[in-house]
């Protein structure tokens, strides 16, 4: 279990200095997560080297949302000043994900299903 931790912290390290090395203003372990992804599909890196990790932590993600809970507390008061942009910026950025993710999925269904006309021709 300690090798397939020290697999998940390396990509994130990759992470870390991908984001140090550009500037770019994306979170680091979104980047060690992308890149342990693109990894796993080029067969870099074998799925039973991080499974029971992954498996453990995915068991127990619940747990890691306790900081944010905890900080989220510790703001009731400006939640309380700020309700209204808050409630109207969620149900916003929840339509505009909604409409994208059926927009795109739409679009890829299309380019896969004539791609497989193509094919059959």
């Amino acid at each position: 279990m300690i090798l397939q931790c020290a697999v998940l912290f390396a990509f994130l390290a990759m992470g870390e200095f991908v984001v140090y090395a550009t500037g770019i203003p994306v979170p680091s372990s979104i980047i060690g997560m992308l890149l342990l992804t693109a990894a796993l599909k080029l067969r870099l890196v074998r799925l039973m080297w991080v499974d029971k990790i992954s498996d453990f932590l995915v068991r127990n993600l619940g747990f890691f949302f306790v900081p944010a809970g905890v900080g989220l507390m510790r703001c009731l008061g400006l939640i309380s000043e700020q309700w209204l942009p808050i409630v109207g910026a969620s149900v916003i950025s929840t339509v505009v994900i909604i409409a994208v993710t059926g927009w795109t999925h739409q679009a890829v269904r299309r380019a896969m299903s004539s791609h497989h006309e193509l094919s059959r021709e």
